[in-house]
This record gives structure tokens, C-alpha cells and sequence, in this order.
């Protein structure tokens, strides 16, 4: 048994996208078979969404494509689904004598072997394996001559027609396409509250770590201290501003200091830790330094996952001062789960109703933005195209579509890809240098006909001019 044949690999924020051609999928799931291996299940078959907060990692994208044979949205990927099905279509031919008994190995080259499965009752059928990553191979079986592509198995139900090659793809290519439904949205913001705290605010002595305050009620958490400045300190004089410094053991982070923005930093897939440093303006007497910490997904994979913190676990230093460095990271801090937003429900109908929305302001931080949209015409699959924005949230008619992120991968690693050779998740990748997501599927049943409400909570800034509703066919 076979519990994890991977059609492809998972997408992360920030990384490339995995492919693992049909070619090598087919080879292996074909050389199992022929080693007497009686029962395959494909991770993914069928490629999904983490909607919601539950993609994992940390930093495991929304989409959960996993580039399987039937995509995100519910369409073919072909040639994958074709090839795959043509595979199994072959095995099945073979059965009677698959299941008859163990298979006999016959070498017939160097890289080159047959598996023959014999009944009692006279079913014959033969496995022919080329193991050459780089050269083709023509072999004798039977009395017969068969072409072997390179890294590739024949399957033979009769011990005599190569009914299917694992390398040899007949089924039709058809890519995927989003094509835009809604653009031009009408847009309306509110800023989320950066400097008030309410009655769910409590104080401990020190940082702590933030999932065992939030318990993952929600991705945020506010870190608020003060600071006092005397009014003898130099830097008020020279106008040089102190320099603040926060290690954090990730995912995500933004900083305000008396309620203005002074940027964000962020961590990444292989190393979720972040340190921030800038300048920020402060002015003699209390100063209120708000961080709030993000975190994007939970452990999903390895062990021990009460040892992976999230949050600011510091140090948090000040420096520029009089005193030279002030550390910040044992006096009294103010903790605050989750944002205001949130806990109105603004990204509902009836919670959105409950403030005070003002004109656009997409490239402002920590706001949310309403529009609504009519449902596309058709029946094809619904998708946001948010590759303009930030990083965030998103909601529709009060159903939340994911976490957003806009986060690129890095340059390099796209080249070309050969199907040949053991699969790993970094052989075959596209999308370097470019958005590791940019299109969120929205289930068709979540719309209305009219006036579906549309919700963005986004964190960094973005262009909401570029939002867009699309469709995907195939």
C-alpha cells in the first residue's frame, strides 16, 4: 500500500511553484505496480484551497493546488489527468494476472528488466522498465523487439502490445486561464484602530510568546509598551531619531510608535524569524510603541510544534539615546488578541454596517476595504485576483477566502525540466521571480446573483484599482 504518491508538492508564500511532471508520476506509480505493490493513493488527486486561517507550514499558501490531476477549481489538468487515467486504464487490463501472483524479474540489459505476471488459468501480463535517466533503450521480450524511452515503463497486458508508456504522453495539453469578470470595483476603507486599546487588553511583566495568548483565535496579537524620553536626551536636540531594533521569532510584523506607521518586516518558508530596525520619531515625555505580531499558519509537519514560537520574544531595543542602548524587553508590556475589526465582524454584512467606512484608501496600512460585485455569468469558477495588493485577508458575503499574500520568490531555479530522475519538490518549478499567489478561489456557492460583499483586510498597503473578479476555464 501506497498512502502518499505525490502528484505534485505544495505551494509556500514567498517560493516558486512545484511541478512534477506526468511523465515521472506515471514511471513511478507504474514501477510500484510492477514490483507488486497493489493499492496507490495519489496526494493530491485533487488539488484544493486551505480556505479560512487553515493553511499550515507556517507559511503555506491559500491555494493547495499541488498541480494534481484535477486542479483547485474542480478542472482536468491535462495531459496529467489523461496520462494517469490511460495508466490505469492499462493496469486494469492486466489485472487477472496482477493479482494472480508474485512477478518474476527478468534482466534484459544493463538498466534494463521485465516483470511477468503469470495465472494459473494462462493470463500473462509484463512490465518493461527502462531505469536509464538519459537514453532510450530498445529491448527483446518474447521474442519481440519494444522501444523504451529513457526512465520510463511499458506496460504489456498480454505480455505482447505495449498498450501504455509512462514516458509516451497522448493525452492533449490544455492550460488554464483566468479571464476577468469584474474589474473596476467601487471601493470603501476603514482604518483599523493602531493606537487604542480596549477592555481585552491585559499586561504582563516581559514579552511572550504569542500563540499561547492567542491560542490561534486570531493571527494577530499587539505588543504595546512605553517609553519615557527626557527632555535633556541629545537626539531631541539633533533631530536624529532613535533607532528601534525587534527580533521576533516570525512570522510577520508592523510597527507604530505613537500611532504612526514606521513599516513592517517579515520572516520566510525556511527561515520564519525577522528582525525590524528603523529610525521612529519620538517627542519628550510617553512614548507608545505598538508592534502587531502576525503569524501565518501553524506547524504542519515535523515534531515537537510546542517548541515553534511566534511572536516578538526580543530582544526589543531602542538605541540613539543618551544612555546608549535601551532595552525594552523585561518592563511591563500590554497585550491585545486579535484586531478591532475582527471582533465587530466588519467583514460581514451585518458587522460591516456596525462603522464608519470612508473614501478608498487602499495603499494605507492595517485597513479594511469593502466592495461588491455581481456574480460572473456561466458556470465556470470564480476567483480574486489580488496580485495587486499587500498582504491580508479576504472575505465574500461573510465567508473568508484565506490569508493574501503578494510575497515573490526569489529569481532563478525555473530552468528547464527533465521528467527523468528521482522527483524532489525543487526539480521542477515555475513562477520564480514572480507572486508564489496571486489568484483565491471563491466557490460559486458562496454568491449571490447581485451584491456579493467583498471584504479585504489588508495589512501592508496595495492597489485596490487592480483588484479584480475572474473565472477559470480550461
Amino acid at each position: 500500500m501506497w498512502t502518499e504518491a505525490w502528484s505534485g508538492w505544495f505551494t509556500a508564500f514567498g517560493k516558486p511553484v512545484p511541478h512534477r511532471p506526468v511523465e515521472d508520476l506515471a514511471f513511478a506509480v507504474a514501477r510500484f505496480i510492477q514490483k507488486g505493490g497493489s493499492f496507490v493513493n495519489y496526494y493530491m488527486y485533487h488539488g484544493g484551497t486551505n480556505f479560512d486561517r487553515t493553511s499550515g507550514g507556517p507559511f503555506i499558501a491559500t491555494s493547495y493546488d499541488y498541480d494534481a490531476p484535477i486542479d483547485e477549481y474542480g478542472l482536468l489538468r491535462q495531459p496529467k489527468w489523461g496520462h494517469l487515467r490511460d495508466l490505469h486504464k492499462a493496469i486494469k487490463q492486466a489485472e487477472p494476472a496482477l493479482v494472480a501472483g508474485d512477478p518474476t524479474v527478468q534482466s534484459l540489459g544493463n538498466y534494463e528488466k521485465a516483470y511477468v505476471f503469470k495465472s494459473s488459468g494462462g493470463a500473462c501480463a509484463a512490465f518493461l522498465s527502462n531505469y536509464k535517466t538519459d537514453a532510450a533503450a530498445t529491448v527483446a521480450f518474447n521474442g519481440r523487439r519494444y522501444e523504451l524511452p529513457a526512465w520510463s515503463i511499458s506496460v504489456l497486458p498480454d505480455c505482447k502490445t505495449a498498450v501504455f508508456n509512462t514516458a509516451t504522453v497522448r493525452a492533449p495539453s490544455a492550460p488554464a486561464r483566468m479571464s476577468s469578470a469584474a474589474a473596476g470595483l467601487s471601493w470603501r476603507s476603514y482604518s483599523e484602530a493602531t493606537n487604542a486599546l480596549d477592555d481585552r487588553a491585559f499586561t504582563k511583566d516581559g514579552l511572550v510568546e504569542q500563540l499561547s495568548m492567542t491560542w490561534d483565535k486570531s493571527d494577530y496579537l499587539w505588543y504595546t509598551t512605553y517609553v519615557n524620553i527626557d527632555s535633556n536626551e541629545q537626539f531631541l536636540k539633533l533631530g536624529k531619531w532613535p533607532q528601534l531594533t525587534i527580533y521576533s521569532a516570525g512570522h510577520a510584523l508592523q510597527v507604530f510608535v505613537n500611532g504612526q506607521s514606521y513599516g513592517s518586516a517579515y520572516g520566510g518558508y525556511d527561515s520564519p524569524k525577522l528582525t525590524y530596525s528603523g529610525y521612529v520619531k519620538m517627542w519628550q515625555g510617553s512614548n507608545k510603541i505598538s508592534i502587531l505580531s502576525a503569524a501565518v499558519g501553524l506547524p504542519n509537519q515535523g515534531t515537537h510544534y510546542e517548541t515553534w514560537n511566534v511572536g516578538v520574544l526580543g530582544p526589543v531595543t531602542l538605541s540613539g539615546l543618551n544612555e546608549g542602548k535601551r532595552d525594552l524587553s523585561s518592563q511591563k508590556w500590554t497585550y491585545q488578541i486579535g484586531l478591532h475589526g475582527e471582533s465587530l465582524g466588519v467583514y460581514s454584512a451585518a458587522g460591516s454596517s456596525s462603522v464608519q467606512w470612508g473614501g478608498a484608501a487602499g495603499n494605507q496600512p492595517l485597513t479594511w476595504h469593502k466592495a461588491y460585485f455581481d456574480v460572473p455569468a456561466g458556470g465556470a469558477p470564480v476567483a480574486l485576483d489580488l496580485g495587486s495588493m499587500g498582504k491580508g485577508q479576504a472575505w465574500v458575503n461573510g465567508r473568508h477566502v484565506g490569508r493574501y499574500w503578494s510575497y515573490r520568490a526569489p529569481g532563478g531555479g525555473c530552468g528547464g525540466c527533465g521528467y527523468a530522475g528521482t522527483y524532489g519538490e525543487t526539480k521542477c518549478q515555475s513562477g520564480c521571480g514572480d507572486i508564489s499567489q496571486r489568484y483565491y478561489h471563491v466557490p460559486r456557492a458562496w454568491l449571490n446573483p447581485s451584491g456579493n460583499l467583498l471584504v479585504l483586510l489588508e495589512e501592508f498597503g496595495g492597489d485596490l484599482s487592480g483588484v479584480t473578479v475572474v473565472t477559470r476555464t480550461a
